[in-house]
């Protein structure tokens, strides 16, 4: 995660890299390369989860960059991610409601918290001074956070403002006044160079659900879903761990809950789903990955009620979508990326999403269905007989390695495309220039 063991330590690594990546990637000098990134994920996985993939692949492309993440995962630096990128952490902060924040872990008013967090966002934009400030999610910060920071490097004039927001933020009614109350179409109008919205408009309409003004309609570039370009590594591995080999083909059967804080009502239903499951299917094995947020009181349940039955119950793994590839069926929340690498690899899905406080998921999940993409269980009906149900009906189907319909799942390239764009031109360095053949 990070880092280099190159002798002569990270500097010269990064310029060794630039040498050797390619003609155009090799006149843009490293010190013009700061992107900053803003990703707001208090209890979650998602929105840090996406964004880190974003910053992979700017570093990919631009391997001597330096991008800084801005983040108050409890989590920290959770997934893998290359060298020059960073984190700072922020006080975390959790939604409990549409304008209802509360501090998740200090023991602190959350004015105090919200005012800790905008000093540090403003400090860090101020020193680290990008290029370009990507913003997750939220134009203008939570609770308007991010404004003294917007304000400031707008001033200076030397940043390019990108906000990226999912195919579906929210109901158009909740989103339309808090972005109305909390200054959000103004902070976008007055701020922001360009709106990424990782999705499809023919699926979901930004401009026509969340009633924007043309004038900022027009910053509008829809990119596609984000989903990381990875490959299963353990598949083989983990088929032949679950898998076993009998006359009878054994089914393994994937849970996965994200974070896994409100992924407890799903998994409980799926123990009750075994015994209706046995009495169909010859052979098979379940393997529940809660996620590091489920509480340890409800995972230690699940583990009890485990015993006995062919049920594994897993916190984390380290590679979900070798599990995701491996299944012949997945069970998961409804959450953006989960969603997105299920639809990748070909494996059916049956999606529960989350009760709330946000109406994304349900949104997304009933725009899906109706395509055809997913199958979906109402998390208000979720029992061990619906969801025995539809993972019979999910095995039947089987899997659909070669489908050419879909979501348009290329977003994560077009996106640091996009964002690219905005970086400004650069003298090429002499060292690297002065050789080249006429």
């Amino acid at each position: 995660m990070g880092g280099t063991h190159a002798a002569g330590g990270p500097r010269r690594a990064a310029r060794v890299r630039e040498k050797s990546s390619g003609g155009g990637q090799a006149s843009i000098g490293r010190d013009n390369q700061r992107f900053l990134i803003y990703s707001q994920d208090g209890l979650g996985l998602g929105h840090l989860r996406r964004t880190t993939c974003i910053a992979n692949e700017i570093l990919r492309v631009l391997p001597g960059a330096s991008v800084l993440t801005l983040s108050d995962s409890p989590l920290g630096r959770f997934f893998d991610s290359r060298p020059n990128h960073d984190f700072l952490k922020l006080p975390s902060i959790v939604k409990a409601g549409p304008g209802d924040w509360h501090a998740l872990s200090l023991a602190m008013d959350f004015e105090e918290v919200s005012a800790l967090r905008r000093e540090l966002i403003l400090s860090a934009a101020r020193h680290f001074q990008p290029q370009v400030l990507l913003v997750d999610h939220m134009p203008h910060g939570a609770m308007g956070e991010l404004v003294p920071a917007l304000e400031e490097l707008s001033k200076a004039g030397r940043t390019k403002f990108v906000l990226g927001l999912r195919d579906v933020l929210d109901s158009p009614q909740v989103i339309r006044e808090r972005w109305r109350v909390e200054g959000a179409y103004d902070a976008i109008r007055r701020h922001y160079d360009l709106v990424l919205v990782y999705g499809s408009r023919e699926l979901f309409d930004h401009a026509a659900n969340y009633n924007l003004p043309s004038d900022i309609a027009d910053k509008y570039r829809y990119c596609g879903y984000v989903c990381a370009p990875r490959r299963a590594r353990y598949t083989r591995s983990i088929r032949a761990e679950y898998k076993k080999r009998s006359d009878t083909p054994t089914k393994l059967i994937v849970s996965m809950a994200g974070g896994g804080a409100d992924g407890y009502a799903t998994m409980r239903s799926l123990l009750d789903a075994v015994p209706l499951l046995e009495a169909n299917i010859p052979r098979f094995r379940l393997v529940m990955i809660t996620g590091p947020f489920m509480p340890e009181a409800h995972r230690q349940e699940l583990q009890a009620r485990a015993v006995g039955l062919p049920v594994r119950v897993r916190r984390t793994v380290a590679d979900p979508f070798s599990y995701i590839c491996a299944a012949d069926a997945v069970v998961a929340m409804a959450g953006y990326n989960s969603t997105m690498e299920i639809l990748r690899s070909g494996t059916p899905c049956i999606m529960v999403p989350r009760m709330g406080p946000s109406s994304e998921q349900k949104t997304r999940v009933r725009l899906f269905r109706s395509k055809g993409w997913v199958d979906y269980v109402d998390p208000t009906k979720v029992s061990g007989k619906r969801l025995a149900e539809a993972i019979r009906r999910a095995l039947d189907r089987g899997k659909d390695r070669g489908a050419s319909t879909g979501p348009d799942l290329e977003g994560l390239p077009r996106a640091v495309n996009h964002l690219r764009s905005l970086l400004p031109p650069s003298t090429p360095d002499p060292k690297l220039t002065s050789s080249a053949p006429l």
